[in-house]
């Protein structure tokens, strides 16, 4: 009787346990979690409101091994995985691990473009929401996250944006871009995600 009880209890909690997601903390991806052959392909389109087309198009990364260092190809860039998991040493960072819902910072970004522009985003950061989420690629456990702040350059553009990612720990990546900024509209979506068996 006693045997039967014990069983009885292991197979509630064990039905309790599949209704809940994975994992409500996320901690950042390591080295050994990428592997050669594994592949995300995003289709990007961004349009004003006037509706005129600025971007569209494909974004594919793939991880290669390129003498025996596992890298990431973006666009026609390797950027070796250890870079890319290298912990930001940043007081406001774009994504502050560990995820989880309800957490809050300020994220800041400096930049240059390739013509000198230079530019800054400043931003408050949340996360929302860690539900399943279906983008073209797939249904994914995926964190809400919401940025909303402002963005400026030297040219005298400034404009009010406001971000939304889903990220997905399953594959190391999001799955989808939402970014409002003034009178353009983007919006960057998984189209494939595959890894060698």
């Amino acid at each position: 009787m006693k045997n039967q009880i014990i069983i009885i209890l292991a197979l509630v909690i064990l039905s309790a346990c599949k209704d809940t997601p994975k994992s409500s903390t996320t901690y950042q991806p390591i080295q050994s979690d990428y592997q050669v052959g594994e592949k995300w392909v995003w289709k990007f389109k961004g349009v004003t409101t006037e509706g005129e087309v600025r971007s569209d198009g494909k974004d594919t990364r793939e991880i290669v091994n390129t003498d025996g260092v596992l890298g990431m190809t973006i666009g026609k860039d390797t950027i070796p995985v250890t870079d890319i998991v290298k912990p930001e040493k940043s007081e406001t960072p774009k994504y502050n691990w560990p995820l989880e819902v309800g957490k809050k910072w300020k994220y800041e970004n400096n930049w240059t473009s390739q013509d000198g522009t230079t530019g800054n985003q400043s931003q408050d950061a949340e996360i929302l929401s860690y539900q399943e989420e279906t983008v073209k690629a797939g249904t994914f456990m995926a964190y809400t996250i919401e940025y909303t702040g402002k963005t400026t350059n030297s040219r005298g553009y400034s404009a009010d944006e406001k971000e939304v990612w889903l990220y997905a720990p399953a594959i190391k990546n999001f799955i989808k871009l939402t970014q409002n900024q003034g009178d353009f509209l983007y919006v960057e979506e998984l189209i494939e995600y595959s890894k060698p068996e």
